[in-house]
């Protein structure tokens, strides 16, 4: 039942996301591209957090029956946080320089971005 639950969060995050990204707001698109970073990431997150018994840290001398967990995923969603994070920071960046230079964050009254 917890799985149905994380499933249907996810799937939550990730349409509104994608519904963000397709507005002409430039600010709530970029917005969007930070919501569906994060779901992907919990995504990521859920598909290999389940596939041991124990902790990817915890210290095993002596017990063979227990199965760590794999420390891949994890590995791979704090690196995937630290590029969202970079990504989502140029994108403020540019929404910031056009937003000055056009003075709305509009995309359809942005003139330059036409051609």
């Amino acid at each position: 039942m917890i799985e149905l639950f994380t499933a249907l969060a996810i799937s939550a995050l990730f349409a509104i996301g994608v519904f963000q990204l397709l507005r002409r707001n430039l600010i709530r698109s970029a917005m969007g591209v930070a919501i569906v970073s994060n779901a992907i990431n919990l995504f990521l997150l859920a598909s290999g957090a389940y596939r041991g018994e124990v902790a990817a840290y915890a210290n095993l001398a002596g017990q063979t029956a227990r199965q760590p967990s794999d420390a891949l995923p994890q590995a791979l969603i704090l690196t995937a946080i630290v590029i969202g994070m970079g990504a989502f920071a140029v994108v403020l960046a540019l929404v910031y320089v056009l937003s000055l230079r056009y003075k709305t964050s509009d995309s359809d009254e942005v003139k330059g971005l036409r051609h």
